[in-house]
């Protein structure tokens, strides 16, 4: 799995016009499925960003987990995370798992996100979006589990 976290003030996701996910502060979590990943490699994505410490303690460290914060996620599926372009300018997205396999597993992760602690809102699954993001900081962090 990969995933690319963004600390955000607020973000949503809308899908033909409607708003099907929004937060407040927190997380937006781009997330792709990798041939061959599993129940566990979501379990352990989830629990990685749950206790990510990205947010400013008192004296502005990064000290604070979304836990910590009472922060939530918005959780988008992004098979184009895998995209390879090594050769050519039309990217390869031979690494991604097929739809049938990365569903299951994205709604593990997001479940597994919640068992975590963290409230949860998220896209829908291969339908076309606009994510609003209000990046904090900017602060990005790329986090794979092979």
């Amino acid at each position: 799995m990969r995933a690319v976290v963004q600390r955000v003030r607020k973000a949503s996701v809308q899908v033909n016009g409607e708003i099907v996910g929004a937060i407040g502060k927190g997380f937006v979590v781009l997330i792709a499925v990798k041939r061959g990943d599993t129940e566990e490699h979501a379990r352990w994505m989830a629990h990685k960003i749950a206790n990510l410490r990205v947010f400013p303690d008192e004296a502005g460290k990064f000290n604070l987990s979304l836990l910590d914060i009472g922060g939530e996620a918005l959780v988008v599926s992004q098979f184009t995370l895998y995209g390879d372009i090594r050769r050519g300018f039309r990217p390869s997205f031979s690494e991604a798992a097929p739809p049938d396999e990365a569903a299951p597993l994205i709604e593990k992760f997001i479940q597994a996100l919640k068992e975590e602690g963290v409230p949860v809102q998220s896209g829908i699954f291969g339908a076309m979006m606009l994510v609003e993001i209000h990046n904090d900081g900017p602060v990005t962090i790329i986090l794979d589990k092979d």
